[in-house]
Parts: structure tokens; C-alpha cells; sequence
């Protein structure tokens, strides 16, 4: 049987997320000269175009983004699907930036434990902030973002998807709960 799906975020609510996000980070940062957003493997790295895109917008700075694959930073190779790694793509010196790591959904917060430890493979930065579209709980580490979306309590067993444009063709985030 199909799992239920339920409606979180319309594509509407996603771009209002977004521009927000957008905003507290410039709000947040200070110096936006010193500001990089590092996007996470999948949906991390074109969330993070999109906010700085609306940084530039609201703000008339570009900001940079990085892209960062993960996958030989985590804990937990043995337990999940081993993809085909992507290409981390962090053109710049991450020393003395201030960096926005930028994923789609924080979980159980292994896999940004994975980046923290990744990105300092760049250099060594003044600060590390974490924005997520999602927050659905269940840490198994003590990390917290310091910019999120929507948070969504969520039973173990449910799983959080989300679409973006870039990728899905449309954007949404949709809650599926086992029958």
C-alpha cells in the first residue's frame, strides 16, 4: 500500500521560505563580504543558489556558493544507499569566511556532522551556520540550525521529501506517512 502523502510546503511557501531564510542570513551575517554559502549534496546545493540569488536581490551583493559531496565524510556508509559521488566545487578560500552550510533537511544530524568536518578541508573559517528548509528532529548529535525553514515533528518511520525546481521540476515539500 502506498504511503499517505500530505502537502507541507506549496511551491508558494517554498519561495517565501526561501526570501526569509534569505533574509535572516544577511540579518545574521554582518559582513556580507566575508559571507559564502556552501550547498550540500542533493537539494542543499540548489537551495543554497537559490538563496544567494535572493541575497543579491535583496542585498545588490553576489554572494559565493560552494557545493560539497559528503558521501567520504559519514559515519553510516554501511547503512545507507551508496550513490555516485558528486563533485565538490569550492572555488574559493573558506578562511575567515563566514559559512552557511545549506542543506534541504536536517534529520538525525549526521550528515552535516559529515560537512563540518568536509569543509574544513577548505581552509579555516571565522564561523559555521547551518540554514535548512526542514527541521524534522530526531537528533542523534547535538547539532540545531541556526536558520530553518518550517519545522516538522515527525514519527521516525515518516519520511520528508523535498522538490525543487532544479531538480524535481517543481517545488514542494510533501510529508509520506506509512500505511
Amino acid at each position: 500500500m502506498p504511503p499517505e502523502v500530505i502537502e507541507i510546503l506549496s511551491p508558494d511557501e517554498v519561495r517565501r521560505t526561501v526570501n526569509r531564510l534569505a533574509s535572516q542570513i544577511v540579518e545574521r551575517a554582518g559582513d556580507l563580504s566575508k559571507l559564502v554559502l556552501v550547498g550540500i549534496f542533493t537539494r542543499g546545493v540548489p537551495l543554497a543558489e537559490l538563496l544567494g540569488r535572493q541575497i543579491e536581490a535583496l542585498e545588490g551583493v553576489k554572494i559565493p556558493v560552494g557545493h560539497l559531496d559528503i558521501t567520504f565524510w559519514r559515519d553510516d556508509l554501511d547503512q545507507i544507499d551508496l550513490r555516485t559521488p558528486e563533485k565538490t566545487d569550492i572555488p574559493f578560500d573558506l578562511t575567515d569566511k563566514v559559512i552557511v552550510l545549506v542543506d534541504d533537511v536536517i534529520y538525525r544530524g549526521r550528515t552535516i556532522r559529515a560537512a563540518l568536518n568536509a569543509v574544513t578541508e577548505y581552509g579555516r573559517p571565522e564561523k559555521i551556520l547551518l540554514a535548512v528548509l526542514v527541521d524534522r528532529g530526531h537528533r542523534d548529535l547535538p547539532i540545531h540550525p541556526d536558520f530553518t525553514g518550517k519545522e516538522l515533528p515527525t514519527a521516525k518511520d515518516e519520511k520528508v521529501k523535498v522538490f525543487l525546481q532544479e531538480i524535481d521540476g517543481r517545488d514542494g515539500v510533501e510529508l509520506l506517512k506509512p500505511n
